[in-house]
């Protein structure tokens, strides 16, 4: 009688690594870069280091590759040899962050009545969005109240920019400003008879994804 032979594979639960496991993984390769970066910014060769520091190439190179977690000793041995303090190799350095934009170069975001330009491309979004917006002759928000959680900044660079805000009127000319909680019902409506330009921030209390179709396009 034949008998039935199960893979051993199947019997056996698969191993992860624990999420401890992995983060003391992130950090030993985050102190192994910053090793390298510190280390190739002196212009130190391994070899270089392992002289000056008294630990050996091969432990530095594991270090550096992630391979393993420098100990508290090791880790002051390097900070003394290259003249840095421990903490220094825990630091999470964050890109520099700039937005500079030529005149005419901006993302250009088209609606049916007017035009927006966005003013920080390439930045990441942090909770409020400027832009240039262009109004054309009598344009405006709709019927409908525009309501959303947040505030909202206006201020007018070109034209006649009217907003109504629970029934008060607001005019606004070159030079004129306005900031108001969105959460109240307002409309806004172009009254000059060519284009307007104001300077638009949108601040949201939500996620800022879609911002001119969600909170200002009619």
């Amino acid at each position: 009688m034949l008998q039935k032979v199960t893979p051993n594979y199947l019997h056996q639960e698969e191993k992860l690594p624990s999420p401890k496991k992995v983060e003391a993984n992130l950090v030993s390769e985050h102190v192994g870069q910053q090793l390298r970066s510190m280390r190739k910014a002196r212009r130190l060769s391994i070899r270089s280091l392992a002289e000056i520091s008294g630990l050996s190439v091969n432990t530095l190179s594991l270090i550096e590759n992630g391979k393993t977690s420098p100990s508290v000793n090791t880790l002051s041995q390097l900070a003394q040899s290259l003249n840095v303090p421990i903490p220094a190799f825990f630091e999470i350095k964050h890109k520099r962050q700039i937005a500079y934009q030529k005149v005419g170069e901006r993302k250009q975001i088209v609606f049916a009545q007017g035009q927006l330009e966005s003013l920080s491309e390439g930045m990441p979004r942090m909770g409020s969005e400027p832009f240039i917006t262009r109004l054309e002759p009598n344009a405006s928000s709709g019927a409908e109240p525009i309501i959303y959680g947040g505030r909202q900044f206006i201020y007018c660079l070109e034209g006649h920019i009217t907003y109504t805000i629970e029934g008060e009127v607001y005019p606004l000319t070159p030079g004129d400003s306005l900031i108001f909680d969105a959460y109240t019902p307002h409309f806004w409506r172009n009254t000059a008879s060519t284009s307007s330009r104001a300077l638009l921030v949108l601040c949201p209390e939500d996620s800022p994804e879609n911002l001119p179709e969600r909170y200002f396009m009619p």
